[in-house]
């Protein structure tokens, strides 16, 4: 990887909007700003209106937690976004996904074995990246497993975590945890 295009913002190079958007995000998440947040602090209205979005995404959404991780995996991997790719391989593994699924979708295929609420979301997700939309089928499976919520979920842990990996792809923001195998580059 070439150099990172956009790192981390010293506190002395902040504007009072940026240190504002800062304070409030660490208060907000418990954290300092950091991976995609970090990027985005250059555009402080964006960095706060992408924090509320993925609040309600990742960790209040109607998905179960196992499903909504592998939905994040999915999406790293569609994105060769490593960041985003190592930091929620562990949460995957914490909210019962097993390693197998995990290391497949690594990998580039299909996870064998999967529960039958996985493999709805694993199709739903793939054909959203992929073929940027989805089947009757894949949308009525969805449907009947997570309701209308969480179709708009899926869909919506597949957006943001597709914005988080352009703009860390973009600033070639790199992984600065251990914990996950890298992922292989895709062909662009």
């Amino acid at each position: 990887m070439s150099a990172e295009r956009l790192p981390h913002l010293a506190d002395a190079e902040l504007t009072q909007e940026q240190k504002l958007a800062a304070q409030q995000f660490e208060a907000g998440r418990g954290y300092a700003v950091h991976g995609p947040f970090a990027v985005m602090l250059r555009s402080p209205e964006v960095m706060m209106r992408a924090m509320a979005l993925g609040d309600y995404l990742r960790f209040r959404n109607v998905l179960p937690k196992r499903v909504s991780e592998m939905v994040i995996l999915i999406t790293a991997r569609e994105w060769t976004q490593q960041f985003e790719w190592t930091y929620h391989y562990r949460y995957a593994m914490q909210a019962g996904l097993a390693c197998e699924i995990a290391d497949a979708i690594g990998e580039g295929r299909r996870p064998p074995g999967m529960a039958e609420d996985e493999t709805a979301a694993y199709d739903f997700a793939i054909e959203l990246h992929q073929r940027k939309g989805v089947s009757d089928a894949t949308y009525a499976r969805a449907r009947a497993l997570f309701g209308e919520p969480g179709v708009i979920d899926l869909t919506g842990i597949c957006g943001y975590y597709g914005l988080l990996a352009m703009m860390m792809n973009v600033a070639r923001t790199p992984v600065d945890v251990e914990g996950a195998a890298p992922l292989a580059k895709f062909p662009i």
